[in-house]
């Protein structure tokens, strides 16, 4: 049997099944796990034959990124891809346990790292049950190292910089794939502390409006679905809560023969965590200094006097309520975020990175002593801000 060339964006699980065989085949379940009690828990223990595992959220995301499945870079993706035995001319499906969720931000990834010989299986695991194909007992099969290397593509996946820099021009189209409930702000957002809201301009094309049965709808249809939400044909940007459902409308349009199309990384988890309820960036770069020493104060569960009055040095009184109401309104992982994203906007250069740890040190030492939740932080820290 030859090698195979995918033709198509997506497969049928006719197809898959007829090709199962193919010297060059790979088949990849991207399914993203639930996580209980730390541990992974995955709908299905049975699995297409010859399955391999993409590991979207550790294995080919940026973990040190403050956001969920962050893009990684094109030394992670290459190593991450080899260890699954892509090579350079390998034909991957991929599919996952929902039908069409995740398998689509795989199909995107590997476009993004200029590698075009993949499609998305149609209906993804439930159809290939529902059409009572052959199924194995999940397991890890053992590979041969690939040759796969990654090239990043420039214009796949836009950033924050970017959004903001797009968001009020009219060339541009952001459609957002989240359901009309979360792009309304009538249902709360999924992640905790998230606020609800929407990009400036968006448009809202929730993705599960492509589908039926798991499958995609007919290319008219879509075609339709994509018309009522924008009249442009290129420069589309799609987003959603955290860069995975964004794929599925980029494939949709890629499907239709879309050009110049992005899907925004970080998506609303990103942009609503910048970017206050009316649409300005938080904090001056002393406000940012003060939040900083604000959530390193608090490492180990104990503000003290001495710290509390450290900080408000660096601001006025009035400042520092403001920012402790607001330190105390975030969770951890919005503290990290928001820290992160004001290093950036204030453009922090190394020596200003040194000097903030450097004020961080010495406020931890302001009671006379520096201890293990301290020294923890200031870890933490220090791995932070170099990111």
């Amino acid at each position: 049997m030859s090698n195979l060339k995918l033709e198509n964006t997506i497969v049928s699980v006719a197809w898959l099944h007829e090709n199962a065989h193919a010297p060059n085949l790979v088949i990849l379940n991207a399914t993203i796990p639930k996580i209980v009690d730390g541990v992974s828990v995955f709908p299905e223990v049975v699995q297409i034959p010859n399955t391999r595992f993409f590991d979207i959220k550790k294995k080919f995301s940026n973990v040190a990124d403050a956001f969920p499945s962050a893009f990684p870079s094109e030394a992670q993706f290459t190593a991450s891809a080899q260890a699954l035995g892509i090579n350079q001319d390998t034909a991957i499906v991929v599919y996952d346990e929902k039908g069409i969720y995740s398998s689509a931000r795989v199909w995107w990834l590997f476009k993004a790292f200029g590698y075009e010989n993949v499609a998305v299986l149609n209906g993804g695991f439930p159809e290939w049950k529902a059409k009572n194909l052959p199924i194995e007992t999940k397991q890890e099969h053992e590979v041969i190292t690939g040759s796969f290397q990654a090239k990043k593509q420039a214009g796949y996946m836009l950033f924050f910089d970017d959004i903001i820099k797009i968001q009020d021009d009219q060339n541009y189209a952001i459609l957002d794939a989240r359901s009309s409930g979360r792009f309304l702000g009538t249902i709360p957002e999924p992640r905790e502390g998230l606020r609800s809201g929407t990009i400036p301009n968006a448009k809202n094309l929730p993705f599960e409006d492509l589908l039926k049965d798991k499958k995609f709808i007919a290319k008219e249809e879509i075609q339709t679905l994509f018309n009522q939400a924008t009249n442009k044909k290129e420069n589309l940007v799609f987003s959603c809560g955290s860069g995975i459902t964004a794929c599925v409308l980029a494939l949709g349009a890629d499907m239709l023969g879309y050009k110049n199309i992005a899907v925004y990384d970080g998506s609303w988890t990103e942009y609503g965590a910048l970017i206050s309820k009316d649409n300005t960036m938080h904090w001056t770069k002393k406000e940012l200094v003060a939040y900083t020493l604000l959530y390193a104060a608090n490492s180990n569960f104990e503000e003290d006097n001495k710290e509390r009055n450290l900080i408000i040095a660096k601001v006025d009184m009035q400042t520092f309520q403001k920012i402790h109401e607001e330190w105390e309104a975030d969770n951890d992982y919005q503290s990290i975020q928001k820290i992160q994203a004001g290093l950036k906007e204030h453009n922090f250069t190394e020596a200003d990175i040194d000097k903030l740890l450097a004020e961080v040190k010495s406020m931890f030492f302001a009671d006379g002593e520096f201890d293990v939740y301290e020294r923890a932080m200031y870890r933490s820290l220090n791995k932070l801000f170099h990111v």
